[in-house]
């Protein structure tokens, strides 16, 4: 009675199964050899069983598969397997051996102490079943009331979401443009919000605390910024701001922002902003198309410019767009390294142009774009800027300065000379003016192109004959000697040849030739040559 008190107030499956293995020798000769527990479908040994005889114990009461049974252990005359079986299943498996076989008596106080346990094991299992059913109902109810708080909060969000959209309808339809964008989003955030265009420069504020004056933007540092933030999705903060950009077609055309400098913005305040951008790329797509077509009225401007315009008409049509003609002007011609220019390089040309302060017109042909700016440009600024905004090299060329509309179509051939000698150069890429070319001014168009060809034949035509016949390079490396102004090493260098490889070559070019190139008068000539057949031959046999 002591023991089925103490089976009956133990909650623990494992510790009942260890105390009836334990005092399984108060009902008779026993000895527990071995206890199993049934554990989601599998009999589970309990840590009590003897190791000897283990896997053929655990192996024949499995074969029983919830009967009784005789189990045979070595040492011992009798042993049987005993289920420990509750109302609905079955709990689990006492082993028990005998050095004798047991009396009547015996065996029913056994089978009186395995019912017991069976007992003991069908509370503990109830009692378990209850707590974990217990536990399942309080998550549950944790989860149905989290999932009230969200929906709560979903519907909250909702709300504001759709007021926002509302807001930024409204600015959208108004055309208010900037401006209405700030005002809208300093009224939702209650901070201070910004529009700045692509190069850093201020278009709008709302809000206070705004500087005086606006800081001068950095060029560098705001590429970088546009970079960085352009890599991330959704608002980037950046020191005291939350900055998102404003690109309707993939294409960057200013940047929003807030200032928060106490790091107040939640999710809210990212939802505002992101749809403030979203308003106001579509108003800046809109003005786009705008510019796109005063781009057209200008391009058809240039076009007759270059090929010679009235006068009255030229000067009425550049008033229309807000251009001033009667200054001296300056044809610029920009092709970029894959040689093609479509209308958009004509546009970044044109807000590369805008970036550095050039005033000027623009058009584009099939392979380059042509400018007249109202100034000379700065030697390096435009060809950066236009590094900077479309990642690529790019050759320059700039005419003489131009004073009247009469000039401007000779004045594009000059800028044309300039482009096409900046590409052939050892420098193919940056910008060329045309009053620096030197030499190359007068063997630009207009020069007799069978004299100058008759010229190159006279001091080349061997040595190209012989690349011709050997496929050799005889006339490039004259060529790059010159342009590396006899440096022996720099000229190997360049060509990726050895230095004594080029003593080879010289003394070659020097026999086959039959010109001595420490002569003074046959080195000036050689030199010309070379550039003739570069640049106005395009380097051709």
């Amino acid at each position: 009675m002591a023991l089925c008190r103490a089976l009956f107030d133990t909650p623990d499956e494992g510790e009942i199964l260890r105390l009836a293995m334990g005092h399984v020798g108060a009902a008779g000769p026993y000895s527990a050899e071995a206890g199993y527990l049934e554990v989601d479908g599998d009999l589970v040994p309990s840590p009590r069983n003897g190791e000897i005889h283990a896997p053929a114990v655990d192996c024949r009461v499995r074969e029983l598969a919830g009967q009784d049974g005789p189990v045979t252990v070595p040492g011992w005359s009798w042993g049987r397997a005993l289920g420990l079986r509750g109302l609905e299943r079955l709990h689990g498996y006492l082993v028990v051996t005998s050095r004798s076989r047991p009396t009547e008596a015996e065996y029913s106080l056994l089978v009186t102490l395995v019912r017991y346990t069976a007992a003991a094991l069908s509370v503990a299992f109830a009692h378990r079943r209850q707590r974990e059913d217990a536990l399942e109902l309080h998550r549950l109810r944790e989860e149905r009331t989290a999932l009230q708080r969200q929906l709560i909060s979903v519907a909250a969000e909702l709300g504001y979401q759709r007021a926002v959209h509302a807001l930024m309808a409204d600015v959208a339809a108004s055309g208010g443009g900037a401006e209405a964008v700030t005002r809208a989003l300093h009224g939702l955030t209650g901070l201070p919000a910004l529009v700045e265009d692509r190069f850093g420069r201020l278009r709008s504020w709302t809000g206070p605390s705004r500087p005086e004056p606006y800081p001068e933007p950095d060029p560098v540092r705001q590429d970088e910024m546009l970079h960085a933030v352009a890599r991330e999705v959704g608002p980037v903060r950046i020191k005291d701001r939350l900055i998102t950009l404003v690109r309707p077609h993939g294409e960057i055309l200013g940047v929003l922002a807030l200032v928060d400098a106490r790091d107040e913005a939640d999710g809210h305040t990212a939802f505002a902003l992101e749809h403030a951008a979203t308003s106001l790329a579509l108003e800046l797509a809109h003005l786009r198309d705008l510019a796109e077509v005063e781009l057209r009225l200008h391009r058809e401007l240039v076009d007759d410019l270059l090929a010679g315009a009235d006068e009255a008409s030229a000067y009425a049509r550049s008033e229309a767009v807000g251009h001033d003609l009667y200054r001296s002007h300056y044809v610029v011609v920009v092709q970029r390294s894959d040689r093609t220019a479509d209308d958009s390089f004509a546009q970044t040309v044109g807000r590369a142009a805008s970036g550095v302060g050039m005033r000027s017109l623009l058009t584009r042909r099939s392979d380059h774009v042509v400018l007249i700016a109202d100034d000379r440009p700065h030697a390096r600024a435009l060809y950066e800027a236009l590094a900077r905004e479309t990642g690529t090299r790019s050759a320059i060329g700039v005419s003489a300065r131009c004073d009247s509309l009469d000039d401007i179509p000779h004045r594009y051939q000059e800028a044309q000379r300039a482009l096409e000698v900046r590409r052939h150069s050892r420098e193919c890429y940056g910008t060329t003016f045309f009053d620096e070319l030197g030499l190359y001014r007068i063997l630009g168009p207009g020069s007799d192109y069978r004299e100058l060809e008759t010229f190159v034949h006279e001091w080349l035509g061997q040595l190209i004959d012989y690349d011709s016949q050997h496929h050799a390079a005889m006339v490039q490396t004259l060529s790059r000697y010159f342009d590396c102004g006899g440096n022996y090493d720099e000229t190997a260098e360049s060509l990726a040849i050895h230095r004594s490889t080029l003593r080879y070559r010289l003394q070659r070019i020097r026999d086959i030739s039959g010109n001595d190139l420490a002569n003074v008068e046959d080195r000036l000539n050689l030199q010309v040559a070379t550039r003739v057949w570069k640049i106005v031959l395009g380097g051709h046999g």
